[in-house]
């Protein structure tokens, strides 16, 4: 196995990386995360705060999809 794999080659995809890692992590969260954590947030009975960053926010929506069953995979 070449321990210099190219990027786009690794089985792995961003998504997949911890978000503690992400370079962009301290950025405010995307739109797209913003309107799915709000989804989340209303389904789970719970509190959305607008001023997440994009890494707290994906750890935020793990959380709440684990709460709504959102995130089982069948």
């Amino acid at each position: 196995m070449n321990d210099h794999a190219h990027p786009k080659t690794e089985p792995f995809s961003n998504a997949e990386k911890d978000p503690a890692d992400w370079t962009t992590g301290d950025q405010p969260m995307t739109g797209a995360q913003a309107s799915y954590l709000q989804t989340l947030s209303e389904e789970a009975g719970e509190e959305f705060d607008p001023d997440l960053t994009k890494a707290e926010a994906s750890l935020r929506i793990d959380a709440l999809q684990e709460k709504t069953g959102r995130g089982v995979k069948r």
